[in-house]
């Protein structure tokens, strides 16, 4: 009816058919924003844009895995080095 009346010149069918999973998909994954999509954009920021600006921007999809797994390698050595008592006072 959009496109007959002329009302918008601009239709797109995935987008209208995307809105009737909508209400399920906010009962599964929480209100749009709210607390729940902050956290969501916070888990995307560390790990979407931080190695994302890293990267040379050039083919950074495979950088951006690689300095993923990085930091999960780094967060899980602090982890056993922490349960390991080797990060208790300084290092010096």
């Amino acid at each position: 009816i959009f496109k007959t009346t002329e009302v918008i010149e601009t239709f797109s069918l995935p987008h209208q058919h995307s809105l009737q999973y909508y209400i399920q998909l906010i009962h599964l994954f929480g209100a749009p924003n709210s607390v729940c999509s902050s956290i969501t954009e916070s888990k995307h920021i560390k790990a979407v844009k931080e190695p994302w600006w890293c990267s040379s921007w050039y083919k950074a999809l495979s950088q951006m895995l690689i300095t993923n797994q990085h930091l999960n390698k780094l967060v899980a050595a602090q982890t056993d080095f922490m349960n390991c008592g080797m990060l208790d006072g300084t290092c010096l």
